[in-house]
């Protein structure tokens, strides 16, 4: 039954990535269209074709490898000096194979001299480069706004929901038997020593009412010695008189949710209960507002990662759990996820929340500015707008478009980075996946 759930989980992540990147591809075509650029084909996947179907002008279809997806545009680099224009691929892994301006010539039609995407102003270049990542972000932030507020999040409570028989830092944990890890030579947790129980709620710390599991998180962190707790115990007020001590614990954001790093503070010793609670609009907001941050630093820490990628890869280091995966990892972690022995109800939210991720990371890659990425021909054209205004000011002659193909000796470097980069994870994806457990 788990090797069944287990393919169960890939294949709906499959279904959600091709979902994805067909949406991706729509919004590219759909404001084309909208400003009469003719688009020959729209195309899920890459390499050989296994259905397609004219309708119009523009064929539509699906091909055998499922990583990605493009439209093709006509004219989306100007004329060279001979006067070659081509049709472009928006793929930056088709592009790398694509000469930049006579792959194409023979698709011109008579009537394309005014439907090519060079000659549309630059705003209208940006708008149909920038629709494509936009349709990723509006998706994930849709599937993120179903699950905060239609499912919930696991929140952490006030409640006592175990409680710690001794001390034992951060670092040790893991050395530790998960079933009995206290040593005789431990020192007994301050919480046990001092009477605390499974499903005790705090009411009050040191004199003032606890609100919520943040500020009590913080409250504790910051103590050492003697403390006053109230809680409350089979509808009872108790109050109990733990001496609270220090130890190595996990960093912590600031609603009190784990994080890398480890940091000296006050413990007393407990894990707090926690249940799923549905967010309102403005808290759901919120959240997707600490994914979108959360999105943008690990693309800008993504250099950093590359040595670990490499030892997991080559060296059998351990894989972090934070570490950049690819569409087989993250096929992988959705398989795994619908085998986890937890509520049907989870297992869904958490496959949601990975497709929305995934659909997150689209956007924010695709708009680097660098080609063959969407954000590399949006730049091309606002650096093009930049140009034609000055010009007007200083009342000097037009200057043009943009060749944006005179950037593709640097394109296809910045591609070849991407494609290492892409095999890098891949590798380590097979030979040593991210878990979710161990």
């Amino acid at each position: 039954m788990t090797g069944l759930m287990t393919i169960l989980g890939v294949v709906v992540f499959a279904v959600g990535l091709m979902v994805s990147i067909a949406w991706h591809e729509l919004g590219h075509l759909s404001t084309a269209k909208l400003f009469k650029i003719r688009v020959p084909q729209y195309m899920v996947g890459f390499g050989p074709t296994i259905w397609s179907r004219r309708k119009g002008e523009t064929e539509y279809g699906f091909k055998a490898v499922p990583l990605g997806g493009y439209i093709r545009m006509i004219g989306m680099f100007p004329p060279g000096e001979d006067g070659r224009i081509t049709a472009r691929s928006t793929s930056p892994w088709r592009g790398m194979i694509e000469d930049a301006r006579s792959a194409a010539f023979e698709e011109l039609q008579p009537g394309d001299e005014n439907r090519l995407f060079y000659t549309r102003k630059p705003w209208k270049r940006v708008i149909v480069m920038f629709a494509g990542p936009f349709m990723n972000l509006i998706l994930a932030f849709a599937l993120a706004l179903t699950v905060f507020m239609g499912i919930g999040i696991s929140t952490q409570t006030t409640v006592v929901g175990q409680v710690s028989d001794c001390v034992i830092s951060q670092a040790d944990t893991a050395k530790r038997d998960a079933a009995n890890p206290c040593l005789p030579t431990d020192v007994v947790s301050p919480a046990k020593t001092a009477g605390f129980k499974a499903g005790d709620k705090f009411l009050e710390f040191n004199g003032q009412p606890v609100k919520n599991w943040s500020a009590l998180s913080k409250d504790i962190r910051k103590s050492a010695g003697a403390a006053v707790i109230v809680v409350e115990r089979d509808g009872k007020r108790v109050t109990l008189h733990p001496t609270i001590t220090t130890n190595v614990v996990a960093k912590t954001d600031s609603e009190g949710n784990p994080v890398a790093g480890t940091v000296t503070a006050g413990f007393l010793g407990f894990s707090p209960a926690s249940h799923i609670e549905p967010l309102a609009f403005d808290d759901s907001v919120g959240h997707m507002g600490d994914m979108a941050r959360q999105g943008v630093s690990s693309l800008i820490r993504l250099p950093q990662r590359i040595p670990d990628l490499w030892n997991a890869a080559f060296n059998g280091a351990p894989r972090k759990a934070d570490s950049p995966m690819g569409v087989v990892g993250a096929a992988r972690v959705g398989g795994e996820v619908f085998s986890l022995k937890e509520p049907a109800i989870d297992r869904i939210a958490t496959m949601v929340m990975l497709v929305a991720g995934f659909n997150l990371s689209l956007f924010l890659f695709n708009m680097l500015p660098l080609l063959p990425l969407d954000g590399g021909h949006i730049a091309g054209a606002l650096w093009e707008a930049v140009r034609r205004h000055t010009a007007r000011v200083f009342r000097k002659p037009d200057p043009g478009p943009f060749d944006v193909a005179k950037l593709m000796p640097v394109a296809y470097v910045v591609a070849g980075i991407f494609v290492s980069f892409t095999l890098l994870v891949l590798i380590a994806d097979v030979v040593n996946p991210v878990k979710l457990s161990t």
